[in-house]
């Protein structure tokens, strides 16, 4: 990911995909044409793409004060209190029940961790939901009403189960 800054002062964030995707151009517009018409106070916002020859850049709202796994897990940084964490947490809830309650088509993030949920200048949640692009397979788009459940392993693997 890097910084930019467009013409007109707007600090952006800018992911390069790495090259060798598995999916094809006419999937990739139509993932970004779905997930660019997603809006969400909670929800990092997709601004822009561009594709050219075998690079693909996606172009997102700038998040400043960096993710929440920095702020919990990084050196030398004060303790969160209680109620910053509430608000991050409560933030991050409404961000991904719009994603996969009142988005249409419903969109399954499938890899919700720390690292996933960047904090903006007062410290409100933004869910890295249109992560899901460069992550190609991680999110599933859902036509349907109805809830399923899968057992099948996705996202990024966490901690194992104890067997004792």
């Amino acid at each position: 990911m890097h910084k930019g800054v467009q013409p007109n002062g707007k600090e952006i964030a800018v992911n390069q995909l790495k090259a060798g995707s598995r999916q094809g151009e006419r999937e990739f517009h139509a993932e970004v044409d779905i997930i660019s018409r997603v809006h969400h106070r909670h929800l990092v916002s997709l601004v822009g793409y561009c594709v050219a020859a075998e690079q693909r850049l996606l172009v997102y709202e700038f998040v400043p004060n960096k993710t929440l796994e920095h702020h919990l897990h990084g050196k030398g940084l004060p303790v969160m209190d209680w109620s910053t964490r509430l608000k991050i947490a409560l933030g991050s809830a409404k961000g991904i029940s719009y994603l996969h309650e009142d988005c249409h088509p419903r969109i399954i993030h499938r890899d919700i961790k720390s690292a996933n949920i960047l904090l903006d200048s007062k410290f409100e949640a933004m869910v890295k939901a249109l992560k899901l692009v460069a992550d190609f397979g991680l999110a599933k788009l859902s036509f349907d009403n109805h809830t399923h459940v899968s057992t099948r392993v996705m996202g990024t693997f966490g901690y194992p189960f104890s067997s004792d």
